[in-house]
């Protein structure tokens, strides 16, 4: 289960990013969760997903 506020939510994903050295699909698979499911909600607090540093940084 993921965090439903956004902003748990994006300290919840940055730290998996960090701590498991997955990439964002690979961590949506593990979580069994829909990568758009987690990027539309961090986008609506102005967070997007940078592949270089493989995590969620604000626009």
């Amino acid at each position: 289960m993921i965090p439903k506020d956004p902003a748990m939510l994006l300290g919840f994903i940055n730290l998996k990013l960090r701590d498991y050295d997955c990439d964002l699909e690979r961590l949506c698979d593990d979580l069994d969760v829909a990568q758009t499911e987690i990027t539309e909600k961090l986008a609506g607090i102005g967070y997007v997903y940078n592949r270089e540093r493989n995590q969620f940084q604000s626009i």
